[in-house]
Parts: C-alpha cells; structure tokens; sequence
C-alpha cells in the first residue's frame, strides 16, 4: 500500500470531480492515504479540513505557496497565527507548503522569502514538519532553511524534487525527506533517476502533486493520487527493489515524518 504524500483534492484541475471520488478512487487502487495541500490559507483551509475529516486516511497541511506569498490576505497572516492554525486540528500534519520559486516570479522574491521565513520558525515553533517548494531558487532556499533552522530541530520534505542534485544532499544534511513524484519516470529526467538510485532508503516518500505531472505513461494527463503507485513502482525497479518492499519502506519512512498522522 502507498501513500500519497502530496496532492491537492481541492484543485480545480480536477475537472469537476468531487474530494470524496478521487479518494476513494485511490483507496481502490493500492493507496492507503494521502496529504491534501494547502497553497493558500485564507481561501483553503476550512475546505481542505472538511476533505480531511470526511475519511481517515486523509489529512492536510496548512501554508502559503510562494505563488501566492504576495497576496494580501496571506501577508496579513502572522507566524502567531500561523502557529495557532497549525495546531488547532488533529487532521493538519504538516506546513506548507512553502518555498521560493523564481521561475514564475508570481511574488516578489523578498515577500517569498519572507513567508519562507515565516514558514520554517511555525515549524519550529510546533514541531511539525515542512513541506518545501524550490525551483530555480536553490541557493536561496538552503540559505534560508539553514539561517533560520539549523540546529533548531527543524525538518521536514523537499516536495517534487527536481532540483539539483546537490540540494538534495544537503537538504538530507538537515534531516530533510526527499519526495519524488511522476517528474522521476519522464525520459529526460536522468539525473533526477540518478539520484533516485542513491537516495537512503529511510529518506524517501513518493507523491503525485495531483492533478499535475502525471507520471508516464499518463504524461500530459490530469494526475490522480492512485498514481503514486506508478512513480513508486517505477523507483523500486530503478533501485532494485520489490515493489512492495518499497511501498512498505516509503509508508514508513511517512509516518516518521508526518507522526501526527500516525496518532
């Protein structure tokens, strides 16, 4: 059984389908329970803890992408607040997620990097871990992990890794989790393979970030969250390993991380 470690149910991506249908869809299909995330508070959170509540297997996060970091009401967000949210609900595991991302530029880099900051001291604050965002922005992103964390008990995943390789090593460094996602199965992701290769066993989770990035050979279609099998199926044959033996691994590897879930 795997789970499912980011995706987002809410999303309007998935073409009308209601929460309840693509999760029991998934429990249907090898899963056995998956995180719904949380991109922007003051708009998703009540609608991500009704997602969660409606089954077991099902929590959520709470956090501000860095697309939406600039946005008003999520400025107005302190990390008091930030801290209070995170642990209001038994069914919120985790922050985030949060990060920079200087690809798309959305926000304005320093109000990026200052929710980012925001984001790591609710972490530390609550104990719970952080669910990590980087593209184009690695130099900026361990920076900030380590002037604000380090040695403070922070940890916590890079989601959808697709960084440099580097950045994996010294988010390990941290304690960090590394979490792949379809990304790993495209053609071109060589280096990415590479490193799901070498990665320790305890150090990884597998996600979809449903509905995007569809692992092949559903590439270029909306993702569901029973498609974590595929990508984790496809590492454990990268890494030599039985199928099983990985889904069992990488569900342990989760509830380490996200113990909340386990209580």
């Amino acid at each position: 059984m795997w789970i499912d470690s980011h995706c987002h149910l809410n999303h309007s991506n998935f073409e009308g389908l209601p929460p309840s249908e693509i999760a029991e869809q998934a429990f249907s299909n090898g899963v056995d329970g998956m995180v719904t995330i949380c991109c922007r508070i003051s708009e998703e959170l009540p609608q991500l803890l009704n997602i969660a509540k409606a089954h077991d297997k099902i929590w959520c996060s709470v956090g501000t992408h860095p697309h939406d970091a600039g946005h008003e009401n999520e400025r107005a967000i302190s990390e008091e607040e930030l801290v209070r949210l995170a642990t209001s609900d038994e069914k919120i595991v985790g922050i985030g997620e949060s990060g920079l991302d200087y690809f798309y530029d959305y926000a304005p880099r320093d109000q990026q990097q200052e929710s980012f900051r925001k984001h790591i001291r609710a972490c530390i604050k609550t104990g719970l871990p952080l669910i990590v965002h980087t593209r184009d922005a690695e130099e900026d992103t361990i920076q900030i992990m380590r002037e604000e964390g380090e040695g403070k008990g922070l940890r916590g995943v890079m989601h959808c890794f697709s960084s440099q390789n580097w950045l994996a090593d010294a988010a390990m460094e941290m304690g960090f989790y590394i979490s792949l996602s379809g990304i790993v199965t495209f053609k071109k992701s060589i280096e990415l393979q590479e490193l799901a290769k070498r990665l320790p066993a305890d150090r990884i989770l597998v996600e979809t970030d449903a509905p995007f990035l569809a692992p092949a050979p559903h590439r270029g279609k909306m993702n569901r969250p029973e498609y974590v099998a595929r990508t984790g199926e496809f590492v454990a044959q990268l890494r030599g390993e039985e199928p099983q033996d990985f889904a069992a691994q990488t569900t342990q590897n989760f509830f380490k991380l996200f113990d909340k879930a386990a209580e």
